[in-house]
């Protein structure tokens, strides 16, 4: 069991990952656009089409991968102070109720929405000779299948928490900011401080005696 959970918590990283260096190619087109705009004075008309829809495609690519690390914004000022097990009897109440539901709508408008595109070959009327829109709604169905798979990982994940009262563990990723080291800084600064504050107080005793 857990191996094929971290085969598809791997698949979403993957995925995540691959689609995260759009991010790049973004700004690198908004760049040249701005540089071609008021250096040049040579707009492109389609650039604009374009950045919307790779950021589009960044958003819905990197869901699965975010809800693979547990990243998803929640409303949790209450939910982090509850033990695993109610943790996960509520996280699996919410999957059931409005998650898997409104993923699988995803798919299935995003299948209609993606095939009609295709048939008629849609482009982008927001601009003139706009680039063409099925590839990127094609990116529709398929981000809600990579989401509802790592949804099934994450029942199974809840679940598994009810059972043991801890929840299992997840595919290692980097950090933007090594949290252990951190903490391990911190505390050793605050030591350092706690001795020599401790010293001061020995020193200022001493002399007071004298």
């Amino acid at each position: 069991m857990r191996k094929v959970l971290f085969l598809i918590d791997k698949l979403s990283t993957l995925v995540g990952q691959a689609f995260s260096w759009l991010i790049v190619a973004l700004t690198l087109l908004i760049s040249w656009e701005v540089f071609s705009r008021y250096v040049l004075n040579a707009p492109n008309p389609w650039s604009f089409d374009l950045m919307i829809m790779m950021y589009g495609t960044t958003f819905m690519m990197a869901g699965a991968y975010t809800l693979a690390k547990n990243g998803h914004v929640r409303g949790d000022v209450l939910y982090g102070f509850f033990p695993p097990r109610l943790q996960a009897g509520l996280d699996l109440a919410l999957y059931f109720l409005f998650f898997i539901p409104g993923i699988i709508a995803l798919i299935w408008a995003g299948y209609d929405y993606a095939a009609e595109s295709i048939a008629i070959r849609e482009h982008s009327t927001l601009t003139a000779n706009g680039p063409p829109l099925y590839p990127f709604k094609v990116v529709i169905p398929i981000a809600g299948v990579l989401l509802i798979l790592q949804g099934v990982v994450e029942i199974v994940r809840c679940i598994v928490c009810l059972r043991n009262g801890e929840w299992p563990s997840r595919e290692q990723d980097v950090e933007e900011v090594d949290v252990d080291k951190l903490k391990s800084m911190v505390s050793t600064t605050d030591r350092d401080i706690a001795e020599a504050d401790r010293a001061l107080v020995e020193k200022q005793q001493h002399g007071g005696h004298a």
